[in-house]
């Protein structure tokens, strides 16, 4: 048997090679064919056949009737581990967070178009908001989904609205791209985002994104409108921007290691 190949970094060739293929597929949105596959990784196309006949048989890639390859169901169950992984990594840095301001912390990350809660720290005040880990919700009505999607660019947003549409959560959420893209612009900008009781009533939220995660994410702080008022805003923000920044700075050297 011949030995495996070496990557320029040491590692095995094929096995680089495959989640290259991978990630190649999440980017075009879960579907490709094998030309664009080849033309997007540059790699030789008996090499691509072979290695997606491999991952079909693995059931990580799936070939629909159209003959073109999508993501396999296979690795769901690798992405929900992932994420709760993701959030007991974090949970030190939210109950910092909560100690610091006294409101909720969450993490929410990005999966086929929604946000979903990964992690989340209570207040400790009796009247609180509980935002269940494992939530799921479409992103232009959260400050999380909001803070994520302003990260991204103006035409992958629009995609991604066209696909889950915009339904209205209160009066208060952002129903027309246009208008939500423009206020994308603005938290991008300040460097976060504020959801003003348009996931529900009564309720404020400041979501900063993280930077360097290997997928789309947040931390929020969310509370009564009552007790985050626009005041307490100005002082929490500055928090949320600083541990968001540091659980940044840990994945990135995490990744690297």
């Amino acid at each position: 048997m011949a030995p495996e190949k070496t990557g320029r970094d040491g590692g095995v060739q094929s096995l680089q090679r495959a989640f290259e293929l991978l990630e190649r597929l999440a980017d075009t949105g879960g579907e490709a064919s094998l030309s664009e596959l080849a033309a997007t990784s540059g790699l030789p196309m008996p090499t691509i056949h072979r290695l997606i006949r491999t991952l079909v048989a693995l059931g990580y890639v799936r070939q629909n009737a159209n003959r073109r390859y999508a993501l396999g169901a296979r690795l769901i169950r690798l992405g929900e581990y992932a994420s709760m992984q993701f959030g007991t990594w974090a949970r030190p840095l939210l109950t910092e967070l909560v100690d610091e301001v006294g409101e909720t912390a969450n993490l929410a990350v990005l999966e086929r178009d929604e946000v979903v809660y990964v992690a989340q720290v209570p207040s400790k005040h009796s009247m609180r908001m509980f935002t269940e880990v494992g939530r799921r919700l479409l992103p232009h009505g959260t400050g999380v989904g909001k803070a994520i999607l302003s990260q991204l660019p103006a035409d992958e947003v629009r995609e991604l609205l066209a696909r889950t549409g915009m339904p209205s959560y209160t009066e208060h959420t952002h129903t027309d791209p246009d208008v939500l893209l423009k206020h994308l612009a603005k938290i991008a900008k300040q460097g976060y985002a504020l959801d003003e009781s348009e996931q529900e009533l009564g309720v404020r939220c400041v979501a900063v994104p993280l930077t360097g995660a290997p997928t789309p994410a947040a931390v929020s702080v969310s509370g009564p409108e009552g007790r985050l008022t626009k005041e307490a805003v100005s002082r929490i923000a500055p928090v949320v921007q600083r541990i968001a920044a540091t659980l940044s700075t840990q994945l990135t050297s995490a990744q690297v290691q």
